[in-house]
């Protein structure tokens, strides 16, 4: 258009900033603003400077968003919607918030999508009693009567602040609610695990003549899993295996796999696994995580080594899974080749769980040396689990320098862990020390 010697217009720049703002061109965007600007066209015009807040806020760069509308000579509701959401995206709560106030401050009334917003701020920093305050507001300017997206995000605040009761709450005096809202609760429910709650929800759903989603359906069948109710989570997976929502849903095929994993109908599990259509490592993991569970560490090893057979790389959950299983299988060698290849052929670094799994296996095969030399080179040695599983190893072999080293770690970190001090007298008792005097010190601080 440029070429042919057309110069864009408001409507067509602000059409190219939408762009920019869904591909996260930031580049791009900000040479249409450089332009919008040499133009002029920001004076006066509210829609223009509120696509380039809300392109610079969807390519996350939200402090130069904020600069923009605060040096735009007029702004609306709009524009502030643009930038809080941008923030509660991103989970800065605290600053969607103060922008929410300021809005409100320069007499601006929020809507229904400024609602939903801050309501999402709420949630993400656990702020209840403001969300309690949104609320208040949503019902006096009585938007709840058929917003379903704003019911949802009011469900869904109070979920994430652990205010159940307050959730159900909202979705029971609703004057008709959707699958999304139910689906909201269920997930809450089972995400914090209130599981007999959620299989009721899902039944209730049920009963009010709805037909559930994939994410209704992901989130029952976690409960079921959790409640070991396999004939339960049988029916959900015939139902959902009849609605053909299986072919090309990883989370769902995940969630079936790890719902017949938990229960312990590993021979279940791995057909499903077989016989869906792809595979990746989030499936793979659970049928995995199944067998570790279940004591069943060698099954375990025998899926890690097919699914790396099949060119999928194990992730962060995956080796947790198989750290685990060659420690209680007392595989030292095999573990530590399994944790070294994290780093050096999978490019992931090792966390706290791994290096604390790795230490506990090798202090319980005596090898107290290779455990402090894993403590000292780890950069997250201030976690006081670590230090625990070493002393532990040093109170089986009788090891009281490395014990008591370790323990003069640990109290550093927490002086009033009662754990700590109990292994470290009883590691004194075992090898007939009478002298408790750094314990003393740790209690008495």
């Amino acid at each position: 258009m440029q070429h042919e010697g057309v110069s864009p217009d408001s409507l067509t720049f602000t059409s190219i900033l939408k762009a920019c703002g869904t591909v996260k061109a930031e580049v791009k965007g900000k040479q249409i603003h450089d332009k919008i600007v040499q133009q002029g066209l920001l004076d006066g015009d509210v829609k223009i400077g509120t696509a380039i807040v809300d392109m610079y806020a969807k390519c996350g760069n939200l402090i130069k968003a904020q600069h923009v509308l605060e040096e735009l000579p007029s702004r609306n509701i709009v524009t502030w919607s643009a930038l809080i959401a941008g923030y509660a995206e991103q989970g800065q709560g605290e600053k969607a918030l103060s922008c929410f106030e300021m809005m409100k401050h320069e007499g601006i009334v929020p809507n229904a999508v400024t609602f939903v917003s801050a309501l999402k701020a709420c949630g993400s920093i656990n702020a209840a009693e403001k969300g309690k305050q949104i609320h208040d507001e949503i019902t006096r300017q009585g938007l709840l009567r058929n917003n379903h997206v704003l019911a949802t995000a009011l469900i869904d605040m109070y979920a994430k602040c652990g205010a159940l009761k307050r959730a159900k709450r909202v979705l029971d005096e609703l004057p008709s609610r959707n699958v999304i809202n139910w689906s909201a609760l269920i997930a809450a429910y089972a995400q914090q695990g209130q599981d007999e709650q959620a299989l009721s929800s899902f039944e209730r759903l049920q009963d009010e003549g709805l037909s559930p989603t994939s994410v209704t359906f992901a989130s029952t069948l976690k409960s079921c899993g959790s409640l070991k109710a396999a004939e339960k989570g049988e029916k959900i997976h015939y139902e959902i295996e009849r609605r053909g929502l299986l072919h090309n849903d990883h989370i769902l095929g995940t969630a079936v796999i790890d719902m017949y994993a938990k229960c312990g109908v590993l021979s279940k599990a791995w057909t499903v696994l077989e016989e869906l259509p792809y595979q990746c490592v989030s499936m793979w993991a659970a049928l995995i995580g199944g067998f570790v569970q279940h004591d069943k560490g060698e099954q375990a090893l025998h899926c890690f080594k097919l699914m790396q057979q099949k060119g999928i790389s194990p992730n962060v959950a995956t080796f947790s899974c198989i750290l685990n299983a060659c420690s209680h299988l007392g595989l030292v060698e095999d573990c530590f080749r399994h944790y070294s290849s994290m780093r050096c052929k999978h490019g992931i670094d090792p966390d706290f769980e791994h290096t604390t799994c790795m230490v506990d296996l090798f202090g319980r095969a005596g090898h107290i040396d290779r455990a402090v030399k894993l403590t000292m080179e780890m950069s997250f040695s201030d976690y006081p689990i670590l230090w625990y599983a070493l002393m532990s190893a040093c109170h089986k072999w009788s090891n009281m320098n490395i014990g008591r080293w370790a323990f003069r770690h640990s109290v550093q970190l927490d002086a009033q862990d009662a754990g700590v001090c109990n292994l470290m007298a009883n590691m004194y008792k075992a090898n007939g020390v009478e002298s408790y005097v750094d314990i003393d010190s740790c209690t008495d601080q």
